[in-house]
C-alpha cells in the first residue's frame, strides 16, 4: 500500500480556533487515553487530516510552519483537555523541526507521507558502526513519547567524536513496554531497541554540522527551547483545568460538619492565590514568547536576552503550574485521592511534567549566570 501524499494548502495559518472541536473530543476521550496509555486512533487520524502533526515542519517539504505564538496557544488548549495529548502533540511537533537540519531530499522523503509522525528518545546505550552504504546501530533508547502512533523513530548516538542522528521506520525497531507510571500515562512513552540494524547513510545527519537551509524565524530557535515553551504550555493547560475543577467543587461540596467550601475563608484565599499564580505564569510565558518571536520575525536573529527570558519563563511556568494543581488538590479535600476524581489525574500529570528535563531547577542557575554577567552554561537556551 502506497503512503498517502501530503496535499495540504499552505495559504492559511492554523490557529487555536481550528481545534475547538478536537479539544472537546479529546476531553471526552481523556479517561480512555489514560487507561489505554495511548491516544485513540480516531483522534490521531483527525489530527493528521488537519495537519496537526506537521505544524512546525517547513512549508518547503509540506509542513504548515505556523508561528510560535499560535503553536503555543494550540498546545495549551489541547493540554487543558488532556495532559498526555498535549505532551505528545508538543513532542511530535517539535521533532518536526528536524526537517530543517537533515538533507532536503531526506525531509521530502519523510514528510511526503501525510501520516508521518516522529518520536524519539534519549539513549540508554548506543553503538554505531560504519558498514557499506550506511551504519549498523545497536542500543536502547527510552522515553519515546507518542511511540504508539508514530511512524518514524529518531535515534542518536556517538560516532567519530560527534553525535549522529538516524531515522528509521517505526517497524524496524523492537518496542519495549516500559511505561508503568502514574502521570502522563497516555503518552505511551515506550523504549525501543535495535540490534545490528542497518540504517542507510542518507537517513542520517549530524546536527552540529547542519547549515541553515530554512529562512523562517521558527528555525532560529533551539529545539530544547521550543520543547521548554511547549511543555510549559502543557503544564499551564493542566493547571487551568485543575483550578476550574477546584472552583466547581467549591460551589457544591460541604465537608463533614463544615460550611460550603465556597463560603470558607481558607478556600477563598487559596483560590485567589492560585488564580494569581496561574495568571502571572501564563502572562510571563506569553510575554517572553512574544518578545522573542517578534524580534526574530523582524530582524532574523535571536538575542541572548530573549532566549534566556523564554527559558526562564518556561521553567517557571512548569513549576508554578504544579503549585496551582497542589492548591486545587488541597481545596478539593479527601475526594482528591480517588482515581475517578479529575483532580487526581491532574495532580499526577502536573508532577510528572516537573520531573522532565525542561522543569529542572538548573535552568534557574543558567538564567542567573546570564543576569549576573557570566557565560550561561548548558544548551537548553
Amino acid at each position: 500500500m502506497m503512503p498517502k501524499k501530503s496535499t495540504r494548502s499552505q495559504q492559511r495559518t492554523i490557529t487555536v480556533d481550528d481545534v475547538a472541536d478536537l479539544v472537546a473530543r479529546v476531553a471526552d476521550a481523556s479517561d480512555s487515553i489514560n487507561e489505554d496509555r495511548q491516544i485513540p486512533r480516531g483522534l490521531i487520524d483527525s489530527m493528521v487530516s488537519q495537519g496537526l502533526f506537521r505544524l512546525l515542519v517547513p512549508r518547503s517539504v509540506g509542513g504548515e510552519e505556523i508561528g510560535l505564538l499560535d503553536y503555543l496557544a494550540i498546545t495549551q488548549a489541547l493540554s487543558s483537555a488532556d495532559a498526555s495529548m498535549g505532551w505528545c502533540f508538543n513532542q511530535n511537533n517539535v521533532l518536526g523541526t528536524m526537517a530543517s537540519l537533515m538533507s532536503e531530499s531526506l525531509a521530502k522523503e519523510i514528510w511526503a507521507d501525510a501520516d508521518t509522525i516522529l518520536s524519539n528518545g534519549p539513549p540508554q546505550h548506543a553503538s554505531i558502526e560504519p558498514v557499506k552504504g550506511g551504519y549498523s546501530i545497536t542500543g536502547r533508547w527510552n522515553f519515546s513519547s507518542g511511540s504508539r502512533h508514530s511512524t518514524w523513530v529518531v535515534a542518536i548516538g556517538r560516532y567519530d567524536d560527534q553525535t549522529l542522528s538516524l531515522i528509521m521506520p517505526h517497524a524496524d525497531v523492537e518496542w519495549i513496554d516500559s511505561w508503568q507510571v502514574g502521570g502522563l500515562r497516555g503518552t505511551g512513552s515506550f523504549s525501543f531497541e535495535a540490534n545490528a540494524l542497518f540504517v542507510p547513510a542518507h537517513r542520517t545527519w549530524v546536527e552540529a554540522r547542519a547549515v541553515r537551509r530554512e529562512k523562517g524565524p521558527l528555525y532560529l530557535i533551539n529545539r530544547r527551547l521550543l520543547f521548554g515553551a511547549g511543555f510549559a504550555s502543557v503544564a499551564l493547560g493542566v493547571a487551568r483545568t485543575a483550578l476550574d475543577e477546584a472552583i466547581k467543587t467549591s460551589l457544591a461540596k460541604s465537608p463533614q460538619e463544615q460550611a460550603l467550601l465556597r463560603d470558607q475563608v481558607q478556600t477563598q484565599r487559596d483560590i485567589g492565590n492560585a488564580e494569581a499564580l496561574w495568571g502571572s505564569s501564563d502572562a510571563y510565558l506569553k510575554e517572553k514568547a512574544r518578545t522573542l518571536w517578534e524580534h526574530a520575525c523582524e530582524h532574523d536573529e535571536l538575542r541572548m536576552a530573549d532566549r534566556m527570558g523564554l527559558r526562564l519563563a518556561s521553567t517557571w511556568a512548569i513549576r508554578k503550574a504544579a503549585e496551582v494543581v497542589d492548591i486545587a488538590y488541597s481545596v478539593c479535600g479527601a475526594t482528591s485521592i480517588f482515581e475517578n476524581h479529575p483532580i487526581q489525574r491532574k495532580f499526577q500529570d502536573a508532577h510528572a511534567i516537573t520531573q522532565q528535563l525542561q522543569g529542572r531547577f538548573e535552568h534557574y542557575e543558567t538564567a542567573g549566570q546570564f543576569y549576573l554577567g557570566l557565560e550561561p552554561q548548558g544548551n537548553a537556551h
